[in-house]
């Protein structure tokens, strides 16, 4: 019996030998099969123990005078090349559903309408957007032009990130290298209602309405590149850098003549607390109505403080006006930072591909400049495009305001205490 298990080991090690091309593709397939369906079964174990602590929100107890809480969401099904609706339906309705949320599922059908939903909405108890920076770009553009936008932004809002590009998760979530894991991580944290404000760009040209964004303004020779790299797809991972190369080729050097005019920063005021303080007696409170009554206060006249812009000129690769959503700080501001003018093609293409994996690395002799307001004067006959958020628009002079701490998004408890030991 020895002899034949032995025969049965040289025949196959013989076969394997014989045909090792065809040997080598079924390893190469079962191997990929195998972390395949590993992967699958590791994303339906965090599904599991999602759904089962969303099952205990769903369990707790309201009042007979309470309802449930409402939810609107808006879902671009056609973010992350079609795949967003599945995304959602898989990993995060059910959680939605299990909390006991009230939960409208409103569906984007073109580019633009997410805008155009936003400012008919009726009041919601949370706002949750299930897209990629497009979607909501649009969202929040929508929400701050609506006539009582200063009661509607009290909205806590959501952010379930399922584009290609989710430049906003970093600032609300600790990341992984799962998909499904940050998807399901951003969800529960809309659950647990924990909120952190952000700051918004208003974003005005002279004649069009303002646009908003959360993250950036970006304009440049490296945006105008990143914008092409998906069409060098068949280079595969030299893609980028070919991009880069390929546009040194057409024009050099790719410098930009700007004139900028900016307000400094204000010092940001301490955050309001969470819990309002007691109310005083009621003897002490008829006191103080009476004492207002016979000596009335008498406030001093409003003197008007005129703006000191300071104006600066500007010869630089790119542009970039960011917001310290990311950061804690202690002055309300964004970041202008002018990448220098004298680039060698080389160091365009490294830092290009940098950029394109992070666009808010710098380099060490890029100009940063902190400020509230900035206007860009563009040179006239300029073309080319901005991008707001990742999203394209034509470039022209705007005015670029910062509005501090004007939305609220529901931010996960790890970095919550992340953003609080960087304080420290």
């Amino acid at each position: 019996s020895e002899k034949h298990i032995m025969a049965r080991v040289v025949k196959v090690f013989r076969t394997l030998r014989n045909h090792w091309k065809k040997s080598t593709f079924a390893v190469c397939v079962l191997s990929y099969g195998g972390h395949w369906l590993y992967g699958k079964h590791c994303d339906n174990l965090l599904r599991r123990e999602a759904c089962l602590e969303a099952r205990e929100f769903g369990r707790q107890l309201i009042g007979s005078q309470e309802r449930l809480r409402k939810a609107t969401v808006l879902l671009n099904p056609a973010a992350s090349k079609g795949k967003a609706n599945n995304l959602f339906e898989k990993n995060a309705a059910p959680i939605l559903h299990l909390a006991g949320v009230d939960v409208t599922i409103v569906k984007t059908d073109y580019e633009g309408q997410a805008k155009k939903l936003i400012e008919l909405m009726e009041q919601t108890d949370m706002l949750i957007v299930a897209g990629g920076d497009g979607t909501l770009q649009e969202v929040i553009t929508g929400l701050l032009r609506r006539p009582d936008q200063d009661k509607f932004s009290n909205t806590p809002i959501g952010y379930i990130p399922l584009g290609s590009h989710n430049s906003l998760s970093p600032s609300l979530h600790l990341l992984s290298d799962n998909r499904v894991s940050d998807i399901i991580s951003a969800t529960l944290s809309i659950l647990k209602g924990e909120t952190v404000p952000l700051d918004v760009l208003q974003i005005k040209g002279e004649r069009e309405q303002p646009v908003f964004a959360l993250m950036s303004l970006r304009w440049g020779a490296f945006r105008d590149v990143a914008s092409s790299i998906s069409k060098y797809w068949y280079l595969g991972p030299l893609k980028t850098k070919a991009a880069h190369w390929f546009r040194t080729l057409q024009e050099w050097p790719l410098v930009r003549e700007v004139t900028i005019s900016f307000l400094p920063p204000d010092l940001r005021p301490p955050d309001l607390p969470s819990q309002k303080p007691p109310r005083p007696n009621l003897l002490y409170r008829i006191i103080r109505r009476l004492k207002n009554y016979w000596n009335p206060p008498v406030e001093a006249p409003k003197t008007e403080e005129t703006e000191k812009w300071e104006e600066k000129k500007l010869s630089t690769f790119e542009l970039s006006i960011h917001t310290h959503n990311k950061n804690p700080r202690i002055y309300d501001s964004f970041m202008i930072a002018a990448e220098p003018d004298d680039f060698t093609v080389g160091e365009f293409i490294t830092v290009g591909s940098k950029k394109e994996e992070d666009p808010t690395i710098f380099t060490k002799a890029c100009t940063e400049l902190e400020a509230s307001a900035c206007m860009l004067q563009l040179p006239e006959g300029t073309s080319g495009f901005y991008n707001i958020d990742n999203e394209e628009y034509e470039a022209m002079p705007v005015e670029v305001r910062l509005l501090p701490r004007k939305l609220h998004f529901f931010i996960s408890a790890e970095r919550r205490d992340q953003l609080q030991t960087q304080m420290q």
